[in-house]
């Protein structure tokens, strides 16, 4: 079958749709599936950069080709990346089924418009956030609440199959009360990283001393950080040697962080790391650490759980979204709800001062939750869904 997969951004961008996309490519080209990755020239959109000159716009791989289209954007509030030649390179190179990521982004309605000019067939994964999660105040919230009046109706159930990470999520799109085609649900995979080499520490190459909680992703608004540093902060002044590290690209949050950080009296234990490249290293920043947060307001799934949990550490994070769907709340970690620092407070200390129990919690979720969610199951999902869309 050839295939085309549609994504604002892909590695080496970062992201967990980027990781996705990846993955799902190389599984599907691996089983003899052509795939063309239709993207962006994008690394990061906040703010936006572009890739340099020494990644290639048009790439072969084993699996297919990656295309990377220039995009362009209105400005500020109305920050929103159109592709500049989409359409023309799906009609130039056809393919049997267009899998485009993202709800509400522009290469989604490229796929609706090519489905109508063609009759293509197009699957759509979600990977859905509401409208409260959305970063940008007020204005972007209108924003998004007139496109889902207006226009998601038609791009959404034209699509010849739905896909979505959880029941949390199929429940929120349905919230929204428009049409929706039939709907499978499929779990990302996870995937393993490269074991460090042998003497790597990930606390001697970053200078951290002593124990240290740990948070991975976007430096963003809706990842609730500001709660995180509230929560944080009791353990500190009474542990001097405890730590807190937060390794990710900024998202607009970083200069906010800083000030807070002063403000509480706790910027010597709190690392601002940035992104660390290195897949090993950051391995070694997941096994070392005490237990893994993630505060998020809300995540479709929240896959980088996973790449904790198969470190072996445990984990804290809010129950929103997919999480609680494989986070089972006192055993593989623990659940606190989003925005409360104090009940985020009470499990951090309850995590720190039982290192045996959050062993425990960690083994769990290595040993029985990451096991159940590998690409070659993606991958057979996938497969399944993109025969169905052939003979919808």
């Amino acid at each position: 079958m050839k295939l085309a997969q549609l994504s604002t951004r892909y590695p080496p961008g970062l992201g967990g749709v980027e990781r996705h996309v990846a993955e799902i490519s190389a599984e599907l080209g691996a089983r003899g599936h052509t795939v063309r990755v239709l993207t962006s020239d994008l690394y990061r959109e906040y703010p936006w950069e572009r890739f340099p000159a020494s990644v290639p716009r048009q790439e072969r791989t084993a699996f297919g080709t990656i295309e990377r289209l220039p995009v362009w954007s209105l400005p500020g509030g109305l920050h929103y990346p159109f592709f500049r030649g989409l359409m023309r390179a799906l009609e130039a190179d056809p393919v049997d089924v267009v899998h485009a990521h993202t709800y509400g982004t522009h290469q989604v309605a490229i796929a609706h418009r090519y489905h109508r000019r063609t009759g293509t067939p197009y699957v759509l994964t979600a990977h859905f956030h509401p409208i409260t999660s959305i970063e940008g105040g007020w204005f972007r919230h209108r924003l998004r609440r007139l496109y889902d009046r207006r226009f998601a109706a038609p791009i959404v159930a034209d699509a010849a199959r739905l896909i979505v990470q959880s029941q949390e999520e199929e429940r929120l799109l349905r919230a929204l009360s428009i049409p929706l085609p039939p709907v499978r649900i499929v779990p990302p995979g996870y995937t393993p990283f490269p074991a460090p080499a042998a003497g790597v520490q990930f606390r001697a190459r970053y200078g951290i001393s002593g124990p240290y909680v740990l948070f991975v992703g976007r430096l963003a608004s809706n990842k609730g950080l500001g709660a995180l540093l509230e929560a944080f902060a009791p353990l500190a002044h009474r542990e001097p040697t405890a730590s807190l590290v937060l390794i990710g690209p900024d998202g607009g949050m970083q200069a906010v962080l800083q000030a807070r950080v002063r403000q509480l009296g706790i910027a010597d234990q709190v690392h601002l790391l940035g992104w660390v490249p290195d897949d090993a290293m950051l391995a070694a920043a997941f096994r070392e650490a005490r237990f893994f947060v993630l505060p998020s307001e809300y995540e479709a799934f929240g896959l980088v759980l996973l790449e904790a949990m198969g470190q072996g550490t445990a984990v804290i994070a809010t129950r929103v979204g997919g999480i609680p769907e494989f986070v089972e709340d006192g055993r593989a970690g623990l659940l606190v709800p989003p925005g409360d620092s104090e009940r985020l407070r009470e499990a951090i200390e309850r995590l720190w001062a039982d290192p045996a129990g959050t062993e425990a919690l960690g083994a769990y979720g290595r040993d029985r939750i990451v096991p159940q969610y590998r690409w070659t199951l993606v991958a057979d999902r996938l497969e399944a869904v993109y025969a169905e869309a052939r003979n919808a």
